[in-house]
């Protein structure tokens, strides 16, 4: 991205932003990376950077494991690897062990499932491959602690099996001398050491010239001397030569085992920089965590739909001290192209630019950003930018030259991807000509079809955008009544200086204010006391449309909770039915068992009886038995209990029982030939001719 003037990137604190990605970073590679951060204009490397934070970001907060603990700078060991001649020493040999190791886990983690399930993330190992020989061969040569295994030449097992029975033989003949020294009462306190690797036996000095051997020095009080016994003079000889040849084959072995693996050096070295590679990934996505910022749908155009967006640094600041950060809304594009930005002073007008401005490099950095995910990002290929004095003492320019300067170089370079921010456009000069000019700027921005962020106190500013195509108003929000700034970006309409309201509240005499306002152009006074008013207004068009949405919010839950009720009525109900229901066929069931029953104790009768007129009639009396003669069931015998049975009108509110099944209900209401009987909690449609109307027992009449 080219940035105007090159200062641009540190006045909207990008360098900030760099500083606290570079404190995640591990290794060195992440953060040379993210110290020399650069800004990308090709949408496919930006959404590839991006869609690989985003990967990372949920492994974080899912809390899952990822294989990037190597963190050791072994890049000079890893080049010397590649010099013809060069040697390795154990503990390089460990580190690249190590490296090797994570490598392998790294590749192996990516397997078929996980490549799928994260696409940019796995890119990053594309381009290599897991080198399993590496390891192999420097197993062969050295165990876990980094020392060269005996079997690793079959000189050196010979040399070491050597040295090993001359050591031995050492140990025994030394402690002879010792112990023919300690009855002598020659040895000092200390019976034995070593001297330049050379086993010695520490004597009192007015002994030394008793014992036969090589003197190699005395202690610093000269009480002690060190002798090398003459006994063992030749074996000490013997096992330093053998600690030699073991010295040389270790160091041939080494440089042997560092000529085989060589032809890796690349390799590893795309080991490391493919660790380094996750760890400035993990660092990104750890910062885009504590910043709260998400990926954006990202456009190949020139275009900004943000929603809720946050300075990153001013949400960081804010979070540690409780404070709540406002966020901003708008929309840059092809329609609306440049926002002129209204209010008074300190109201946040400058914040909101460089919001706008730190989020859009942070994205063509590959940095998620503090938005809503839902916000839409295009990508611009310049950035202008222009806040605060900028007088130029070295070349003798005054505050609004300077100002002319960088206007000069914006309306001849800008173009449709340019993105530019001015602070108080036309400030500096007197207000009718500043004004002038200011319109001449943005109707030529404009007219390049630039985007861009305005802010101004000029009332004619405010005019044309309210005229001009493309060109829109928007003000920072003030509370009057209490005098303080609402930081709150309203896009639409401008917004008052609040220069009298101002001044009225921190208590100028009211003989000045009036002074001034008779000064003040009729028109120009109406229009701001408009723009107060109107601002006013819509702050409590907003306070009322938060309670509205409150109410509405509260209705939609009591509705919820109703349908729950409702369901679970109609459940019970349900269930009520099914009771009444199971109960009748059992009822039916009852009386089919024991009419057949009795119908095979007929036909047992019939088969012994030698009257069988006597079984036909039993049989007429179980099938033909008159209504008045038919016992009724429990059910029936309880409602008898409760209820008596009148000739009464059936009319609505009239008590009556159901002939076929003995309920008892009130009439609700009444269709033709039919009636809607509320039972218990059911209400039944009955014909008019299954009903009786009833009355319920008096305890009296009992």
């Amino acid at each position: 991205m080219r940035l105007y003037p090159e200062s641009a990137a540190n006045q909207l604190e990008f360098d900030k932003v760099k500083n606290l990605l570079v404190n995640h970073c591990k290794t060195v590679y992440a953060q040379h990376k993210a110290a020399d951060l650069r800004i990308h204009t090709k949408k496919e490397y930006i959404e590839l950077e991006l869609n690989q934070t985003h990967e990372y970001k949920m492994f974080l907060q899912q809390s899952m494991y990822f294989p990037n603990d190597f963190t050791f700078n072994i890049q000079k060991d890893v080049k010397l690897l590649g010099i013809p001649g060069a040697m390795l020493v154990s503990e390089q040999w460990i580190q690249i062990r190590k490296l090797t190791e994570e490598a392998g886990n790294i590749f192996r983690w990516f397997d078929a499932e996980r490549r799928l399930a994260y696409p940019s993330l796995s890119k990053v190992i594309e381009n290599s491959y897991y080198e399993k020989v590496i390891n192999e061969l420097i197993n062969e040569i050295l165990d876990e602690t980094g020392i060269v295994k005996d079997n690793a030449s079959e000189d050196l097992a010979r040399i070491r099996m050597t040295l090993y029975k001359r050591r031995n033989d050492l140990r025994r003949m030394f402690e002879k001398v010792v112990a023919k020294l300690n009855k002598a009462g020659y040895s000092a306190e200390i019976d034995e050491g070593f001297s330049n690797g050379r086993r010695v036996v520490a004597v009192f000095a007015e002994h030394k010239r008793h014992v036969k051997g090589i003197l190699h020095g005395e202690s610093d009080s000269r009480k002690t001397a060190f002798i090398e016994p003459e006994e063992t003079i030749p074996l000490n000889n013997e096992v330093f030569s053998l600690e030699n040849d073991e010295v040389r084959e270790v160091h041939r072995i080494l440089r042997a085992l560092t000529a085989k693996l060589s032809v890796y050096s690349p390799l590893l070295m795309g080991y490391l920089e493919l660790i380094g590679e996750f760890d400035f990934i993990k660092a990104k996505a750890k910062l885009a965590i504590d910043m709260n910022a998400n990926l954006p749908n990202l456009l190949d155009k020139a275009h900004l739909e943000l929603k809720d967006a946050y300075h990153p640094l001013l949400f960081l600041y804010n979070k540690l001290s409780g404070k709540k950060t406002i966020p901003v809304t708008l929309t840059l594009d092809s329609q609306n192209r440049i926002l002129v930005i209204s209010g008074p002073n300190a109201g946040g007008k400058t914040v909101t630019m460089k919001t706008i401005g730190l989020n859009q490099v942070m994205l063509q950095s590959g940095l998620l950003v503090p938005v809503n995910p839902n916000s839409q990002m295009g990508i611009f290929k310049q950035l202008f930018i222009h806040i605060g004095d900028t007088q130029s003492i070295e070349f003798e320019l005054s505050t609004y030259s300077s100002h002319l300067q960088h206007m000069k170089h914006f309306i001849e370079v800008a173009n449709g991807k340019t993105l530019f921010f001015i602070d108080e456009l036309g400030s500096g000069s007197d207000p009718n000509l500043g004004g002038a000019f200011a319109e001449v700027i943005m109707e030529e921005l404009g007219r390049r079809h630039a985007m861009g962020i305005v802010t101004t106190h000029y009332l004619n500013l405010k005019v044309m955008a309210n005229r001009t195509q493309g060109i829109i108003n928007g003000a920072m929000q003030f509370d009057e009544v209490h005098l303080l700034p609402m930081y709150k970006l309203l896009v639409g309409k401008p917004g008052s200086s609040y220069t009298f309201a101002i001044a009225e509240r921190i208590g100028l005499p009211k003989h000045l204010i009036s002074r001034a306002r008779d000064l003040v152009d009729e028109d120009h006074f109406k229009l701001d006391k408009l723009l107060n008013r109107t601002e006013q207004d819509l702050q409590q068009l907003d306070i009322e449309k938060k309670d509205l949405h409150k109410l509405i919010r509260e209705n939609e839950k009591l509705k919820k909770e109703m349908e729950v009720v409702l369901d679970r009525e109609r459940h019970r109900q349900q269930v009520e039915t099914l009771k009444h229901q199971n109960q009748i066929t059992e009822e039916r069931l009852g009386y089919l068992k024991d009419m057949e029953r009795k119908l095979k104790q007929i036909v047992l009768d019939w088969k012994k009886a030698e009257d069988k007129n006597t079984v036909i009639k039993n049989l007429q009396t179980m099938l033909f038995k008159s209504p008045e003669k038919i016992v009724v069931n429990k059910l029936a015998k309880k409602v008898d209990t409760k209820f008596k049975e009148t000739k009464a009108d059936i009319v609505i509110g009239t008590l009556v029982k159901l002939k076929k099944n003995y309920q008892v209900g009130e009439v609700k209401e009444i269709r033709g030939k039919r009636a809607i009987v509320q039972i218990g909690t059911l209400p039944m449609n009955v014909e008019l001719v299954d009903l009786v109307a009833v009355e319920k027992i008096i305890e009296a009449e009992k």
